[in-house]
């Protein structure tokens, strides 16, 4: 184990920079779609509803199923702060497979429903048309990303955030670049085929990331990934934990639903304005999520050494630079206000209505930052529980009551960022006052 002081502002960074840049290689993939499509000449504003729609859909199944990554990350971590790492050998291997079936299930059962599911959504007409084109071809990736993911909490768990930042980092560019040769084509070479080339760009990216971690995971790591048996005790503790994450993250991803529904349901220039909203509000919680990752690595690894003392500093020192990220991406965001919509629509109606709300993501920063930072240290503790029983109250007794109420009173989409405001308000106090009752009294 490393003698360097795990609370030194180089230590927290060297895993924070690299989980930042890693972080936001997601919601790039994502919002790089978003914004060549948007840019079609044509039906871009519908091209770029059903990216948004997809792209929902889609991060909910990641985020649901990807919490395995979390809990193994979690459990590593907490057994190399114990000095004990050689007794969990064949767990990731047992892990990365578990997750990879439930891929494959998920995948299956979804696609002969796309319709439907969209549906679900209030997408109609042309809209629904296009969903169902690019969820078509993007499902496919669901199991390498699944595979990638678990490929990263490994990693994590061993204190490494390095080359998950190198993988995500050379996925990001080369879907980037395969969305403007394939939306947009190459006149005599390749055909411009607009939001199918936008899926089969964020394919490629991701195929190419599974095999990157595959080598990794195998030639800088003692990890084997040959499935043996018996099953690891802690395999069934990891199941519970990424159980709670699942309940936990539908939740999270039913206000996703609610709000995409909702604003499908205004009128197409109103889903559109949100997917953009929606990847920028992303964008900068992946941005902060790089010191809630590090969090997560190292109060998985305090709470197995049991020294409450620097797992209170490290919740004191996370704030503080999640806090002065949050005021810098405040400050960025204020004065490429118009310009940063510009990205992703020309079209006059939607930037009209991205214009009016995006106050309102500014102003959020500084709560995503405590909810994140905090978010990232209760994971890494195995408090998943905890974290469920948060985003339920958070859900169904913030966002839910306050979007319905928005919606009654006619406020749109004011109605669904008042409601993620709530929905963050809950989240960041009920994690704050938890952490301070029960680790105050260790430290005085």
């Amino acid at each position: 184990m490393t003698t360097t002081n795990p609370l030194s502002f180089k230590n927290i960074n060297r895993l924070a920079v690299p989980a930042l840049l890693a972080g936001i290689a997601e919601p790039i993939l994502s919002a790089t779609d978003a914004a060549v499509v948007g840019n079609v000449p044509d039906n871009a504003t519908e091209v770029l509803a059903a990216v948004g729609i997809v792209g929902s859909f889609l991060s909910a199944l990641i985020w649901i199923l990807g919490q395995t990554r979390s809990a193994l990350q979690a459990i590593i971590a907490q057994y190399y702060g114990a000095d004990k790492i050689d007794e969990i050998s064949t767990l990731p291997a047992q892990a990365i497979y578990f997750n990879i079936l439930l891929s494959i299930v998920i995948l299956v059962t979804t696609l002969p429903f796309i319709e439907a599911i969209f549906s679900l959504y209030n997408a109609s007409g042309l809209i629904l048309d296009y969903c169902v084109q690019y969820y078509s071809i993007r499902v496919w990736g669901f199991p390498l990303t699944l595979f990638t993911f678990a490929v990263f909490g490994i990693f994590r768990g061993l204190q490494n955030t390095f080359w998950p930042m190198v993988v995500a980092i050379i996925g990001a560019g080369v879907n980037i670049l395969l969305d403007f040769i394939l939306v947009y084509g190459i006149e005599g070479y390749i055909p411009a085929m607009q939001i199918e080339g936008a899926a089969y760009a964020s394919l490629g990216a991701q195929a190419l990331m599974a095999v990157l971690s595959l080598i990794l995971v195998l030639i800088k790591t003692d990890v084997s990934l040959k499935l043996l048996f018996p099953i690891h005790p802690e395999l069934w503790r990891l199941v519970g934990m990424a159980l709670n994450l699942f309940v936990r993250t539908i939740a999270l991803n039913l206000a996703l639903y609610l709000a995409n529904s909702f604003a499908t349901d205004y009128g197409a220039s109103y889903i559109a304005a949100q997917t953009i909203l929606i990847n920028i509000w992303l964008f900068s919680a992946f941005f902060i999520d790089g010191y809630a990752a590090a969090g997560n690595i190292l109060a998985g690894r305090f709470l197995g050494a049991k020294d409450y003392t620097s797992l209170w500093e490290l919740s004191k020192k996370l704030s503080k630079y999640s806090l002065i990220i949050a005021g810098g991406l405040m400050l960025i965001s204020a004065i490429l206000y118009e310009p940063i919509g510009l990205i992703f629509s020309k079209e006059p109606e939607v930037i009209a209505r991205f214009t009016a709300l995006f106050f309102v993501v500014i102003l959020m920063q500084p709560l995503n930052a405590l909810a994140f930072i905090f978010d990232g240290i209760f994971k890494g503790m195995g408090e998943m529980k905890y974290l469920r029983n948060v985003l339920m109250a958070a859900t169904f007794l913030g966002f839910v009551p306050a979007i319905f109420i928005g919606d009654y009173f006619g406020l749109k989409l004011y109605a669904v960022w008042i409601a993620f405001s709530v929905w963050m308000m809950v989240r960041s106090g009920a994690l704050i006052l938890k952490f301070r009752k029960r680790f105050k009294p260790k430290v005085d």
